[in-house]
């Protein structure tokens, strides 16, 4: 299980991704706080991060790096509107969790496939696991 800090983290680091097209819509931020409420952080902290996001803190956890890059993948096709600007930061975020490039790409590659681009879960830990073993 993550720690506070992990987890004002990971908040952190999705409120700066909906922050690359300028500002949060309020779809992005309802998932936000949603995201928030399943970490227990309170609205209180949540709406803080905004203002004063914390320094990015590394998983130690392979399998919870691949959930936040699942959510960054759920947050980035929310509104229908991916930018050139968001895929690119996407992808750095993943690589910066220490996710294989291979991984990243074959992500974005495949969500075209699905309706809504929502890649389901199962199948995307299926295409980090071939790529960790």
């Amino acid at each position: 299980m993550i720690n506070r800090v992990e987890k004002l983290s990971l908040l952190s680091e999705m409120i700066a991704f909906a922050q690359t097209d300028t500002n949060i819509k309020s779809i992005e931020y309802k998932f936000l706080l949603g995201v928030a409420r399943q970490l227990d952080i309170s609205q209180e902290d949540f709406d803080y991060l905004f203002k004063y996001p914390v320094t990015y803190v590394h998983l130690k956890s392979h399998s919870e790096r691949i959930v936040q890059f699942h959510r960054l993948v759920l947050l980035m096709n929310l509104d229908k509107d991916i930018s050139e600007k968001e895929l690119v930061k996407l992808h750095n975020f993943g690589l910066r969790m220490g996710l294989s490039h291979e991984s990243i790409n074959r992500v974005l590659d495949v969500m075209e496939s699905f309706p809504n681009k929502i890649v389901p879960p199962d199948f995307l830990i299926e295409i980090f696991k071939v790529q960790y073993n």
